[in-house]
């Protein structure tokens, strides 16, 4: 069985090893993945089999142009599919998504030469593109559907609500209460005192991507990973971690602000990818704690509400940086030794 590199991990090594780690990560992400289709419908579920189905395609149309083995089975083009599903609005068009997918397969992977191969995340490049080439679509938000929303004289929160989600609303009006207000009037949260806000914001039971909403969901499969040692957990704590402190600095409220958006699912799931963070324990600390300096800033004063994805893509290119600054050392040589 041949040998396949794959960066960062030291747990991977055969092309069925492969395979078993990236349905460890699937596995991981069933949680987010049926909460999300829960919170919004078919729609949801459409957005994921097509872009499952659309980045396993790519590459295996891909390869067979090109003359190189179908590696359909190491599931690595299914899970970009998955996670670029997972990072989009469940309004996304089908079409938009498949292209999408295609984008993220094709272009950030195998044109970098497939897989242990590429510089950027796929799944996060493919997102990129989107964002870039069809904003309006990629920042329309979707109500969730077991929403009562009832006549009320907050009629402009449920419309704001509808089409946007708490990071975007706070970015516009700065402050946790009007989200609170918001997610109160539109029967997501028990009332708009802070806690109440918090703790949907955990459950998830909000506008947003399909699985970013729960925070509950991202860390079960995070607990998942970590029991089978499948992510390193330096990453995601860093990227957190300073997330928390700029935000406190800046005087944006520090909690709210890991728990919106999807900094959560971007430190679980994108920083860790094996083939685009660094090799050591160290420059993983220092790639987390650089995405989410850059995610709070690129909140703070940014023309976009979410900052994670370009956090994490700018942390990629880096990334070669951080591994001829602090190198893994495999072996030693005795002094004196010849």
């Amino acid at each position: 069985m041949p040998e396949v590199y794959l960066g960062s991990s030291p747990h991977i090594g055969t092309v069925t090893r492969t395979g078993a780690i990236m349905a460890h990560v699937i596995i991981a992400l069933l949680p987010a993945s049926v909460f999300g289709v829960v919170l919004y419908g078919l729609p949801a579920l459409a957005v994921i089999v097509v872009s499952v189905i659309s980045s396993t395609a790519a590459e295996a149309l891909f390869r067979a142009i090109t003359k190189q083995k179908n590696r359909s089975g190491d599931l690595s083009a299914a899970l970009t599919g998955l996670l670029l599903a997972l990072v989009a609005p469940p309004s996304t068009p089908l079409w938009m998504i498949a292209l999408g997918a295609v984008f993220a397969v094709v272009v950030a992977k195998e044109f970098f030469g497939g897989l242990g191969a590429n510089v950027f995340n796929p799944a996060l490049s493919g997102r990129a593109f989107l964002i870039m080439s069809f904003p309006a679509a990629l920042t329309s938000w979707t109500l969730p559907r077991f929403a009562a929303v009832d006549t009320v004289s907050s009629a402009s929160l449920i419309d704001a609500l509808s089409s946007a989600t708490p990071l975007s609303l706070f970015k516009l009006e700065g402050t946790v209460e009007l989200v609170g207000r918001a997610l109160t009037a539109a029967h997501l949260s028990a009332s708009p005192a802070y806690w109440d806000t918090i703790r949907t914001l955990f459950i998830g039971s909000r506008g947003g991507s399909i699985g970013e909403s729960s925070i509950l969901c991202i860390l079960a499969g995070a607990v998942y990973l970590l029991a089978f040692r499948v992510i390193d957990w330096r990453a995601p704590l860093a990227m957190t971690a300073s997330a928390f402190a700029l935000s406190f600095i800046l005087g944006v409220d520090p909690l709210f602000s890991i728990l919106s958006g999807g900094l959560i699912f971007g430190a679980v799931f994108m920083a860790t990818d094996y083939t685009s963070a660094p090799l050591t324990a160290k420059g993983r600390l220092i790639f987390g704690a650089g995405a989410g300096i850059i995610t709070v800033l690129i909140r703070r004063w940014g023309s976009y509400p979410e900052g994670v994805t370009y956090g994490i893509l700018i942390m990629n290119a880096v990334t070669p940086f951080l591994n001829r600054l602090i190198q893994k050392k495999y072996g030693y040589v005795k002094a004196g030794a010849k």
